[in-house]
């Protein structure tokens, strides 16, 4: 499959490490010929190219951006009915008491994504864990859960299945709305990995053995 990631720092070339071991990545990016994304995406052996061009180059898209650059990188793709859009961020804000989440309770950063991505099939994933997590999860003795969040049966089944390509355990959270409890899970995570407990954690599911 060829995924577009949108999105070259710390998440973005962290999905393309991890995905690329088994899809085709793509970058893509406002200026394709710029020093730095090129330097990367030869790292992680990835095509670049230009925004308008990643619904027709792309079988899905994942949206790897800050927060305050995401509802603008959207709309930059044009037209990307039909598409699988993976919504891999978190509504961040910085403020004087740190960082804390920016939309909460009665919507979910994922639901105004899915509100500027019209006529996409918007997915949330890939926001649960820190980057040095997706990038390789070696070392875990229980595999790390990331749960998947959307409205379309079909995309969600193929974002299921990214997810778990990218190792690990893959799990259905329901409609798109439910990002409204995955994007505080990440508040948590991001809580605890730097208050003291550090970024070589990750949440699991485990279930009880039947009798």
């Amino acid at each position: 499959m060829r995924l577009a990631i949108i999105g070259t720092g710390n998440v973005g070339s962290a999905l393309a490490r991890a995905l690329g071991r088994t899809h085709q990545i793509i970058f893509g990016v406002r200026d394709p010929l710029d020093p730095q994304a090129v330097l990367k995406a030869s790292a992680l052996k990835a095509d670049l190219v230009n925004m308008q061009s990643v619904a027709s180059r792309a079988d899905a898209i994942i949206l790897a951006v800050p927060w305050d650059a995401a509802v603008d990188a959207v709309k930059s793709l044009g037209d990307i009915t039909g598409k699988l859009l993976i919504d891999a961020t978190n509504p961040l804000h910085s403020g004087k008491d740190g960082l804390s989440l920016a939309v909460g309770f009665s919507e979910s950063g994922a639901e105004r994504i899915g509100q500027a991505a019209q006529g996409a099939h918007v997915v949330k994933a890939f926001n649960q864990t820190g980057a040095d997590n997706m990038a390789d999860l070696k070392g875990y003795a229980i595999k790390p859960v990331m749960f998947v969040a959307g409205e379309d049966a079909a995309a969600k089944k193929t974002a299921l299945q990214i997810v778990s390509d990218a190792g690990f355990r893959a799990e259905d959270a329901g409609p798109l709305k439910m990002a409204r409890l995955l994007e505080p899970l990440a508040m948590l995570w991001i809580s605890q990995a730097f208050g003291g407990r550090g970024r070589d954690w990750s949440f699991a599911l485990i279930e009880k053995a039947k009798p």
